[in-house]
């Protein structure tokens, strides 16, 4: 009898492990249930489907052989059963089950329903698409890496965007101070203001009639002031999408708690943005990628052994002129044991600071010139030693170890 293997979810981490199950020589039907109608794409590049640089249908990712069921929901689980209870009232057996659930977007506090979009589909990026194409100003509510990522994409559209963000700085997760306030001085020069340190009290009806008549939405901040806007975004962020697995009796925190095997119960596995390991969850596209590859193997039989150990923090933006990378403990300038280099020019818009823990790299933040990030990251990932005098570093593209390291 064929080994089936039911994946709930058929986003980025889903055919991720698709793919891979394949590559890998794994034998056994895999399927993805979808909730949405789509084959499975990249989420990371919806804000590009503003500017035209992509249709919604370019993101598509292979899933290498596996059964895709699009616009299939998957209402309930039986794990002593195994079986998945669908929408349509089907029930579906299966053999081994892959929780790829995803994330949902936070609420933004107390905003008009049906006035405000977020951006986490494809459905979702064209809807949004279409507003900008009527609107004369708007707001984006969350300046994390997708806030940034939409603001800029409006801006492209020649819309004047401004975007509202409750930390101090921008992109306060990846960013110190300095390099958040030269991305700040970036989206300025794209027509893109930022207020920080203000949060949305309500976004309600404004003087505009209807929806796309401009000022048809007025956003009231903390600090008392009000903005008009006829397109108001929310990008607060995401949370786990866990209710599947709670009404299952799988073991839930944030996520879908999973062990090293990414194991959450006998036979049920979870990974991506539902997926909460040695008490953290992740969010991004890097890990969810790094758990697919674990389990793929595992279950494949290509590496049966193969655990995942977590994964170091890295962050990217690319979003036109705007670009940072970031990754590991780079916000922890002044701790015991930790030297922290900096060099930065205002004038060019750049910024590169590095973070070293004795002669290994801890953390850096490059923002706007990244030719080292290669070099730097590789050495981070591997623990590498550094040269006694760090400086080129941040100055020269040369991998660290070839400049003398021990």
């Amino acid at each position: 009898m064929t080994r089936r293997i039911a994946v709930v979810g058929a986003g980025m981490a889903a055919a991720r492990f698709a793919e891979r199950f394949q590559a890998f020589g794994g034998d056994a039907e895999v399927t993805l249930y979808g909730a949405e109608p789509r084959a499975p794409y990249n989420r990371v590049l919806l804000a590009d489907v503003l500017t035209g640089r992509y249709a919604a249908d370019d993101l598509t990712l292979p899933a290498g052989e596996a059964r895709l069921r699009t616009g299939c929901e998957v209402t309930g689980l039986d794990t002593v059963a195994h079986t998945l209870e669908l929408a349509d009232g089907e029930r579906v057996p299966y053999d081994e089950l892959v929780l790829a659930t995803g994330a949902e977007p936070v609420a933004c506090g107390e905003l008009g329903r049906g006035r405000v979009h977020v951006v986490r589909t494809a459905d979702d990026g064209e809807a949004l698409a279409g507003a900008a194409a009527r609107a004369r100003r708007a707001v984006v509510i969350g300046g994390g890496v997708l806030g940034v990522s939409v603001a800029r994409a409006l801006a492209s559209c020649g819309l004047p965007v401004t975007i509202v963000h409750r930390a101090p700085y921008l992109v306060e997760r990846d960013l110190d101070g300095p390099a958040g306030e030269l991305l700040r001085r970036g989206l300025a020069g794209l027509g893109v203001e930022v207020r920080t340190g203000v949060t949305v009290r309500e976004a309600e009806p404004g003087a505009g009639e209807g929806e796309g008549a401009y000022g048809a939405v007025r956003v009231e901040l903390s600090d008392g002031h009000t903005l008009d806007a006829d397109l108001v975004v929310a990008a607060c962020g995401v949370t786990p999408r866990t209710a599947l697995a709670r009404a299952a009796g799988l073991p839930v925190r944030t996520g879908v708690v999973v062990d090293d095997r990414l194991s959450c119960a006998p036979g049920v596995y979870a990974i991506g943005d539902c997926a909460e390991h040695a008490g953290r969850t992740h969010g991004t596209a890097g890990p969810a990628w790094e758990q697919a590859d674990v389990l793929a193997a595992r279950l494949s039989g290509a590496s049966p052994d193969a655990v995942y150990e977590g994964s170091r923090p890295y962050a990217r933006l690319s979003a036109g002129p705007l670009e940072y990378a970031a990754f590991g403990d780079a916000a922890a300038a002044g701790e015991d044991g930790l030297d922290v280099l900096r060099i930065a020019d205002a004038t060019r818009g750049s910024y590169k600071k590095l973070v070293l823990r004795g002669d290994r790299i801890a953390g850096a933040v490059l923002l706007g010139d990244l030719a080292t990030v290669g070099a730097l990251a590789r050495a981070y990932e591997r623990g590498e030693p550094v040269p006694s005098d760090p400086f080129h570093l941040l100055t020269s593209p040369t991998s660290p170890t070839s400049q003398g390291a021990s």
